[in-house]
């Protein structure tokens, strides 16, 4: 394999699955269960903050007992030792790449372990459930604080830097995703519009395979190990 310089990884759902984080958009995904609407867009927040914060109270509880997985690990160890630039960019709201030792991260869906205030619109860690009653930590303002995700509608966080780092990178990988959720499935024709190389890391293929120079679909576990070993061996 050729030597890179500067690369980016996408991740998302798949990377988490097998550490047994349930997905969205697989066919008994968390979304074939409940309607998007009532729980992930502001809509759905303004007309029953309850259920919207019920939602994301289980989801916080239920990662108490979750831990990253060899795919997490081995991009962890693929930031550390590759000595160029790195950025991780995931769409997952879960905090396993962070456990798993990665620091050059953006979470573009924003974070199942955080709060944001949207009377100040202030950011806080948050591992506790959240409800109406809860006041801001910064501005004490109470009944408005929700959980720090990027709901359906809004737009995803830090895109200017992603797209900068995307414009620059010479390797991008995604790795555990659809391919059918923008603007992250667009990364691809970025980074190849830049000169990229790029390769998929999934399951299955995903809906833009063809976008991709090289394809390995297999167990993230498995397969993503392997890939960030070949990348050190060749740096």
């Amino acid at each position: 394999m050729r030597r890179f310089e500067r690369i980016v990884v996408l991740t998302g759902a798949g990377i988490s699955a097998e550490s047994g984080v349930d997905t969205f958009r697989d066919k008994d995904g968390i979304w074939s269960k409940i309607d998007y609407r009532d729980v992930a867009t502001p809509q759905g927040f303004e007309r029953n903050p309850g259920l919207v914060h019920d939602f994301y109270n289980q989801r916080r509880r239920g990662m108490a007992g979750v831990e990253p997985n060899a795919a997490h690990f081995a991009l962890a160890e693929l930031e550390r030792e590759f000595h160029a630039h790195f950025l991780l960019v995931t769409q997952n709201i879960d905090d396993l790449h962070e456990r798993a030792g990665s620091r050059q991260l953006i979470h573009m869906h924003g974070e199942l372990a955080k709060a944001l205030c949207m009377n100040c619109g202030s950011r806080h860690e948050w591992r506790d459930d959240l409800s109406t009653s809860v006041p801001c930590p910064a501005c004490h303002h109470t009944g408005l604080m929700r959980p720090d995700v990027v709901w359906f509608g809004e737009f995803p966080y830090q895109m200017d830097e992603i797209e900068a780092a995307l414009g620059t990178c010479d390797l991008f990988v995604s790795i555990g995703t659809s391919g059918n959720v923008y603007p992250a499935a667009g990364f691809v024709e970025e980074a190849r519009s830049a000169g990229a190389y790029t390769v998929e890391l999934n399951l299955e293929p995903s809906g833009g395979r063809n976008l991709f120079a090289e394809a390995i679909h297999g167990r993230a576990t498995e397969i993503v190990p392997a890939f960030a070993k070949q990348l050190l061996g060749s740096g």
